[in-house]
């Protein structure tokens, strides 16, 4: 019996993923029948008996049969499950800070979670004192980990650019104490990123996010000004200055798709046109209710726009771009605990709030019942800590039996919170979407494999 494949087609490939080890195969019409049936419970040979009986040549039959075997013996087919009955992720120190510079934003987009800025609350920017506790709490509960990281957040982090400047130096100071490295990033909406701001950056090493939603209707359409104007000849052009002046160094585009934009591969042309190497296009999280939510009956139209997008990828007009979530590694990935436990938010991963207040991570700044410590007494609620650690991809009813379980985790706690009212239960749109990326990313590895088999 095999029972943990995942076999797909797409543009005349077969697929097969081994789920257990993460090994991805693509096989001919023959062992396609076989395993099938190995899936179905029967034994190898009574498989082939059937495939001899449905009209295949006996020989390439055998020479399946063969082939199966052999794989099966070096463990990347059929492999047993990984994860035991009751298997947890262990417990992990503090590696990562998302530190909320300001609660405060220049722009007004309609899908922002944050409540275009203040997180529901008053508009307020974090002080350098807050901070640098933040870094000297990372540092203190980051156990055996030589290197942590600090992203800076917002609202839009930049209107704090002083006290973000402040806390890079003094990080580089607690490195040089410490012994351990600090790896920077900040979000932007890129209004306020002119040449000061670029040259701190470069100079400091400090990675960028770039939040740019695609073509210039379909940005305005979302990321208005608070005079109620698009933004995107805001900030496209010093954007796109940006990325050349640093070779798109450390620095990538992330956008968000709605149901305005479900045709969101020409987003990815766009922003790919304009230089930028590393492009994210993520899925809109927003109440059913909005309009420019996605619904299940989009799913149709985003599986379409996926499949465009990787054989677009495939078809080597877009040489040394990368789509954030294709980009998979099968094998030399994340290990088994990190993919069960996927991002860390809660345990390994904290958001701190300007007042110094700790949260899961940056989606739940804010929510009073998610507030879990502070920079100065370290986290208080181990109950909830504890209730992330046990949200694990295995742990998760919908999630236990699914074939992409050890690439997925589970989903964002946040998102499935907001789908569903659980952190532990991913909406099914979600899982749909997820399921289709993985497949097209698979689809990529099995296409870049061709290809290397082709030029030795």
């Amino acid at each position: 019996m095999c029972s943990l494949l995942h076999r797909f087609q797409m543009d005349g490939l077969r697929m097969v993923l081994d789920v257990a080890s993460g090994a991805l195969h693509v096989v001919d019409e023959t062992a396609w029948f076989l395993l099938e049936r190995l899936e179905q419970g029967l034994p190898l040979a009574d498989a082939a008996r059937r495939a001899r009986a449905a009209g295949f040549p006996g020989v390439g039959v055998a020479e399946a049969v063969a082939e199966i075997q052999g794989l099966v013996e070096e463990g990347r087919l059929c492999s047993p499950d990984p994860a035991g009955p009751g298997y947890g992720p262990p417990v992990r120190p503090l590696r990562a800070l998302c530190l909320h510079l300001a609660h405060d934003c220049n722009l007004r987009c309609a899908y922002c979670f944050a409540g275009q800025g203040n997180y529901h609350g008053s508009r307020s920017l974090m002080s350098f004192e807050v901070g640098q506790r933040a870094i000297d709490f990372l540092i203190a509960a980051s156990g055996s980990y030589n290197q942590v990281e600090v992203d800076f957040f917002g609202g839009e982090p930049l209107l704090n650019f002083d006290v973000l400047r402040r806390l890079v130096r003094y990080g580089r100071e607690v490195q040089a104490v410490s012994g351990k490295r600090i790896a920077f990033t900040v979000t932007t909406n890129g209004v306020l990123l002119d040449e000061t701001v670029a040259a701190f950056l470069d100079r400091e090493r400090v990675g960028v996010v770039l939040s740019l939603d695609g073509r210039p209707a379909v940005h305005d359409a979302v990321r208005k000004t608070p005079a109620g104007g698009g933004s995107y000849a805001l900030v496209a052009a010093r954007m796109r200055r940006f990325a050349a002046g640093r070779n798109n160094w450390n620095c990538y585009v992330r956008g968000t798709y709605t149901r305005y934009n479900t045709d969101f591969s020409r987003d990815f042309e766009h922003l790919a046109g304009l230089g930028f190497d590393a492009v994210s296009l993520e899925p809109v999280v927003a109440a059913p209710n909005e309009p420019y939510a996605l619904r299940e009956g989009d799913y149709p139209a985003l599986a379409v726009e996926y499949e465009r997008l990787a054989r677009l990828l495939a078809g080597g007009g877009y040489e040394g771009v990368r789509f954030f979530h294709f980009d998979l590694h099968l094998d030399d990935g994340p290990c088994l605990s990190r993919r069960v436990s996927g991002c860390g938010a809660g345990t390994e991963y904290l958001a701190v709030d300007p007042a110094g207040d700790l949260y899961p991570c940056h989606q739940f700044v804010g929510r009073p019942e998610f507030r879990m410590g502070t920079v100065v007494g370290g986290v208080t609620r181990v109950d909830l800590a504890e209730r992330f650690r046990a949200s694990h991809v295995l742990a998760k009813t919908a999630c236990s039996g699914c074939w992409a379980r050890y690439l997925c985790s589970g989903g964002c706690h946040a998102n499935n919170l907001a789908a569903t009212g659980e952190i532990g239960k991913p909406g099914a749109l979600y899982c749909l979407v997820v399921r289709k990326r993985i497949e097209c990313a698979l689809f990529l590895q099995a296409q870049a494999a061709r290809r290397v088999r082709a030029a030795g």
